[in-house]
């Protein structure tokens, strides 16, 4: 069955009605789905039929052949947008989202953006939206946020590692750390016969005596925070500093070693400079000035955490040593807590094996320190790597420059730290 519309007579369907004059007559077979006659849906009559999206409208390019669109095709099916259908389009534009039809301040400037569309535009493409592809990009920056990595989970099974208490544990050792720092500016306030040379010479030397002896690392800082601590309260002559210093070294073995160095010991290595009887009378002024209070977190036990944190191989922890006992001679790293030195130091150690500057979330998250709050002191590290090798005080270049230390101290410094800080 067949139905023959004639577009001369007004009682037909309008919505089936040809624009552009002729006795053009269109046919159609119910039951019968014709794919190319889609593209007559855009010459449906506003006035009358289905109106969903009345503002949807499929222009043709303008010919061009002699510039006249007086000839815009008879058998055109397609109505051409004038200026008042542009108005109406401007009228109805709230059949669109927002963000697919941004509303023009012009019919002028509505007209030159439909001009734009293609003859047969693909009707999926108003359903993606701006507000989908903001979606898309959120939902790929949190796929990417690096995560904090649980730095115990390995060690759950180690008693010794004691998981339960960790956390509570460096929580304590953050309060405490204050207690065991000094005035940076003790050497003019308390000493008048030493100064901060004597005090470095002294260090520097000391560190040498630590690795003949083989002592642990927590000896060594520990020794080093007693002499501090004891020069802040006690003025001392000149020719009493390197007893001080030995007898640091002896009470930080008592408290740290298993196998301690004898008094004779410390006699002969200061090469009989002090008798028995003066290394023992200094021992009681020392703990006597300290009152007995050893047990302060150095920035030993604030080392061993972050270098966990930062997942570190044996590289890593070495250059982390180096640079750190190279922070123990300067008198002008006392005015750094513990936790914050051994942190510029992990992080100054990883940019000079890595060539770049790196500090995780991880790493952020168990210093509690941010990358930018490091730069100035890893600045001041990387010129003491820099000048490890020169001048008098090479104890610490000397004793990571063996293959017991994995020859960190040929590592190159990491110069770009301090060229990029310049620049800016």
């Amino acid at each position: 069955m067949e139905i023959s519309v004639d577009n001369n007579n007004n009682n037909k369907p309008t919505n089936l009605q040809v624009k552009g004059g002729g006795e053009k007559m269109v046919t159609r077979k119910f039951g019968v789905e014709i794919s190319h006659n889609r593209r007559a849906l855009s010459s449906i009559n506003q006035r009358g039929g289905a109106q969903k999206c009345p503002c949807v409208v499929n222009k043709r390019a303008l010919p061009q052949a002699n510039g006249n669109n007086e000839n815009i095709g008879m058998n055109q099916v397609h109505r051409p947008i004038t200026r008042k259908l542009a108005a109406q389009i401007a009228n109805k534009k709230q059949c669109f989202p927002e963000d697919v039809l941004k509303p023009k301040e012009s019919t002028e400037s509505i007209f030159k953006v439909w001009e734009d569309v293609e003859d047969e535009p693909e009707p999926m493409s108003l359903e993606t939206t701006e507000p989908q592809k903001d979606v898309v990009e959120v939902e790929m920056e949190d796929i990417f946020v690096e995560p904090v990595v649980d730095i115990d989970i390995s060690d759950t099974k180690n008693p010794l590692a004691v998981v339960e208490y960790v956390e509570d544990l460096y929580a304590h050792y953050r309060k405490m750390e204050s207690y065991g720092m000094v005035s940076p500016n003790y050497m003019l306030t308390q000493q008048s016969d030493i100064n901060e040379r004597m005090r470095a010479i002294l260090i520097d030397w000391l560190i040498e005596v630590h690795h003949k002896f083989d002592l642990q690392h927590e000896t060594l800082f520990l020794t080093v925070n007693l002499i501090d601590r004891f020069l802040a309260k006690q003025s001392m002559a000149r020719k009493k500093l390197q007893l001080v210093g030995l007898v640091a070294m002896l009470l930080a073995c008592k408290y740290e070693e298993v196998s301690v160095p004898v008094v004779d010991d410390l006699i002969f290595i200061s090469d009989k400079a002090y008798s028995r009887t003066e290394i023992l009378e200094m021992e009681k002024l020392m703990l006597n000035t300290l009152e007995f209070n050893m047990s302060l977190p150095t920035p030993y036990v604030f080392l061993k955490r972050f270098l966990k944190a930062a997942q570190s191989e044996s590289k890593l922890e070495q250059m982390s040593f180096f640079l750190m006992e190279l922070c123990l001679v300067e008198y002008e790293m006392i005015k750094f807590a513990p936790s914050f030195l051994a942190a510029a130091s992990v992080y100054t150690a990883q940019c000079s094996l890595y060539g770049l500057k790196q500090w995780s979330k991880t790493c952020e998250w168990h210093t509690n320190y941010s990358e930018d709050q490091l730069l100035e002191c890893s600045k001041m590290i990387v010129g003491y790597h820099q000048k490890a090798a020169t001048g008098r005080l090479t104890g610490v270049y000397r004793k990571y420059n063996t293959s017991k230390f994995g020859y960190a101290a040929k590592c190159e410094p990491a110069k770009f730290v301090v060229e990029e800080e310049c620049q800016q």
